[in-house]
């Protein structure tokens, strides 16, 4: 049964469940949409559709966004608000006395791994951030730019610092609770993220060559589809909505009785593409502009565009929007990954939530440590000929996260009644459901068989 207003706490009272409710439609799509938008957006996808050709890979990308991403997240839905537990105690409840409540590990696990590099990553954009509101980003030639970013990661401080500094940001959120720090906070950074992005966009339209960059963004050369385009396409529309981890599950535990699932997982795979569009028509104009490789692959946010910055009229005022808007998109993402985690402490293990939101930053501290100084200090400590931060993204990405998005996806359209799917899908019957059949068709089929792709050409296998 569903809680009033914000109660922050789960109990157990007259065999009534208690439990922390997002209190306005914002709050759903808010707290949804910053899940899924973060640096897979601004930083993965103009790198990814670069590499990959431009219009042909985005092409793909939308296709898989509709038929995987879609179906999977509203497989999540129908998992968190149907059991109003996180992601472990959904598989428990849907399944009792079987063992697929294992599959919640691998969320947990991956989450927690994700955090711990992430945040590794989020702590680059404050040093950004710092260094051109300083303007000590203004370098003379473009080949500075890798040797400043090269000295900086290397370095055994200041990336500790900063991802330390993060985590900060990301505890002090967590610790006020669903409503009051995660729906209040997720209202005011996507809105802010959403118009950052328009203000980036007009100034990139603006530029000499727009045309040019936006012609390599939206021509589609069909030709160039090969089944690395394919893949790649696949794996980028996977990883940009965070299937697989529970993130989804996890919110539609605080949803209400009235949220219609359907309809919010399409608002949200849509904003979250649209994002990743707008990062594309910033980028790629500016690439073009300044003759840059529009391939230039993960150094393009840190080498590439701080370069491109310096030759703009104010650029130490576009540089410091852009990191800052790179901060907003790690923070909505990390928070959602931390509130995996934490549910699941608070629920399974009965752990206080300022308790349980104290564990989580601490893990992420210690392996957020070991990842940050992966590019120094711990440089020629490795595992499986990997160092930490290496390993955690590898695994994570490529293993843990098709993995369980495959799980789930397997488990909602084979083993879930189909009962309880219309019920959820249905608001109770209250509202026309007219794409169950086609949800539960690409459950059953197209999302695993692509998701089953993805990971045998993310470890090597095809």
């Amino acid at each position: 049964m569903e809680s009033k207003g914000t109660t922050e706490t789960n109990s157990q009272t007259d065999n009534k469940i208690t439990r922390a409710q997002f209190t306005t439609k914002l709050g759903v799509i808010a707290t949804t949409v910053g899940s899924a938008v973060g640096l897979g957006n601004i930083w993965r996808f103009p790198y990814e559709t670069g590499t990959h050709g431009g219009g042909a890979f985005l092409i793909c990308y939308i296709f898989f966004i509709f038929v995987i991403g879609i179906p999977v997240i509203c497989a999540e839905f129908i998992m968190g608000r149907g059991t109003r537990s996180n992601i472990f105690g959904a598989f428990r409840k849907l399944a009792p006395g079987r063992k697929w409540y294992f599959a919640g590990y691998i969320g947990i696990l991956a989450s927690l791994m994700i955090l711990s590099f992430y945040s590794v990553v989020a702590g680059w954009t404050i040093e950004y951030l710092i260094q051109s509101v300083s303007g000590s980003l203004a370098l003379a030639n473009p080949e500075d730019y890798h040797t400043k970013f090269d000295e900086f990661s290397t370095g055994n401080v200041r990336p500790v610092l900063w991802t330390l500094v993060f985590l900060l940001f990301n505890f002090l959120i967590l610790r006020r609770g669903v409503t009051k720090g995660i729906e209040k906070m997720s209202n005011i950074m996507m809105p802010l993220l959403f118009l950052l992005l328009l203000v980036f966009c007009i100034n990139s339209l603006l530029m000499p060559k727009a045309q040019e960059g936006l012609y390599f963004l939206f021509h589609p050369d069909f030709s160039e589809i090969d089944s690395s385009v394919l893949l790649g396409a696949m794996g980028q529309a996977f990883f940009s909505l965070s299937l697989g981890l529970g993130c989804m599950a996890t919110y539609a535990s605080y949803f209400s009785k009235k949220t219609k699932l359907i309809k919010s997982a399409g608002i949200t795979a849509s904003l979250d593409t649209t994002v990743a569009l707008l990062a594309g028509i910033i980028i790629f104009p500016a690439v073009f502009t300044f003759n840059m490789s529009p391939a230039a692959g993960p150094t393009l946010v840190f080498e590439v565009l701080p370069s491109i910055f310096h030759h703009l009229p104010g650029g130490a005022v576009w540089s410091s929007l852009f990191f800052f808007l790179l901060f907003l998109a790690s923070l909505t993402s990390t928070i959602s990954m931390s509130e995996i985690s934490i549910a699941f402490f608070t629920e399974e293990k009965k752990m206080s939530r300022r308790s349980a939101t104290i564990l989580n930053t601490a893990i992420g501290c210690v392996f957020g440590t070991l990842c940050a100084l992966s590019f120094g200090a711990l440089s020629d400590f490795k595992i499986f000929g990997l160092t930490a931060f290496n390993l955690f993204d590898y695994v994570s990405s490529n293993i843990l996260l098709p993995f369980g998005g495959m799980l789930i996806s397997i488990f909602v359209g084979w083993f879930v009644d189909r009962k309880f799917i219309k019920t959820q899908l249905s608001n109770d019957h209250k509202v026309k459901v007219r794409l169950m059949t086609l949800i539960v068709f690409c459950l059953r089929f197209v999302a695993p068989t692509g998701i089953i792709l993805v990971f045998l050409n993310s470890i090597g296998i095809i």
